[in-house]
């Protein structure tokens, strides 16, 4: 692919402002961003947080109710002709047509942009050389996947909108994701990708936001707002959940908050060889028996818990 253009005014995304409302929803609630040239930025949250929403008003698909919102320099009201050309989509869902190859595919997309990579690098560009006679509706999910990927590389786009690319694909389908969307930006190409997998964003993303109810609720690099919460290590451990004296666990060495999901108990600790026997002291005491003990390092998924008290996936 050739090099990207940076956009004249110094921000390939700039956010301002942007409100979306729908019936009994606010679906985007006075939202601020900027994504600089070159960057994966990601834009991180629960389902129903307004991320889609979001990057389908930078994408020209939805009318936002307020706000600015400036893509490459532009903006949709006065230059979307042009919009369209520098810019590649990766719906949540691409439905694409199933009857055809995946060349034909290419071919058809790429026939919609000034310039861009040829159908047959694309296809060597996500690896689909074995697939590109097969018809479209014989793909696996990954497979299809990398083909829509490669529909929105098709006019070789100076921003490229990512909107949950991999939900719903195996850990294999999800690398091989990961590894295109890597060389993709080795171009210092810009994209911005929404994601409710922490370990995604953590992997690709420079900069993120993690936004809840239509707002954006912390911004940094993944290290920045994994070190904000001033927590090195999270205990999880299953026992009789409701019976436990979390009061208790809130006092013991190393322990700097307690949060309960349904069937476990999440420990944040900056201690990890004080507060594991501690707990364990502690529970025998209360007559609470483990059945299951984890550990791990502090991770994005610990900032939204730390900052909502809920977990990404009950919430």
């Amino acid at each position: 692919m050739p090099a990207a253009q940076s956009p004249a005014l110094g921000a390939a995304l700039r956010i301002s402002g942007l409100k979306k409302y729908f019936k009994d929803v606010r679906a985007v609630d006075g939202l601020d961003l900027e994504v600089r040239p070159g960057e994966c930025f990601g834009l991180l949250g629960p389902n129903g947080a307004g991320k889609t929403t979001t990057i389908e008003i930078c994408e020209g698909l939805t009318e936002a109710d307020s706000g600015v919102v400036e893509v490459l320099g532009l903006r949709w009201e006065t230059h979307a002709k042009e919009l369209r050309q520098r810019l590649g989509i990766q719906l949540q869902e691409t439905q694409l047509a199933e009857k055809i190859t995946v060349l034909e595919t290419l071919v058809l997309f790429r026939s919609f942009y000034r310039q861009g990579p040829t159908p047959e690098e694309l296809i060597a560009l996500v690896q689909l050389q074995e697939k590109r006679d097969a018809r479209v509706g014989t793909l696996s999910g990954g497979q299809k996947q990398r083909l829509a990927l490669a529909c929105a590389l098709a006019g070789s786009p100076d921003l490229l909108f990512l909107d949950e690319p991999t939900t719903g694909l195996d850990p294999q389908a999800r690398r091989q994701l990961w590894d295109l969307i890597t060389k993709f930006m080795a171009d210092c190409r810009t994209i911005l990708l929404t994601t409710h997998y922490m370990d995604e964003a953590e992997q690709l993303c420079d900069h993120v936001a993690i936004v809840d109810h239509g707002k954006s609720i912390a911004l940094g690099t993944p290290k920045e707002l994994i070190a904000s919460i001033g927590v090195e290590h999270v205990i999880e451990f299953s026992a009789a959940v409701e019976a436990v004296d979390r009061e208790a666990l809130k006092v013991l060495p190393g322990v700097t908050a307690v949060n309960t999901s349904d069937d476990s108990i999440q420990l944040q600790v900056r201690e990890l060889h004080r507060a594991v026997p501690a707990l364990i002291e502690e529970l025998t005491r209360q007559g609470r028996p483990l059945t299951e003990l984890r550990t791990h390092s502090a991770t994005l998924e610990d900032v939204f818990v730390a900052l909502t008290g809920r977990h990404l996936r009950d919430a």
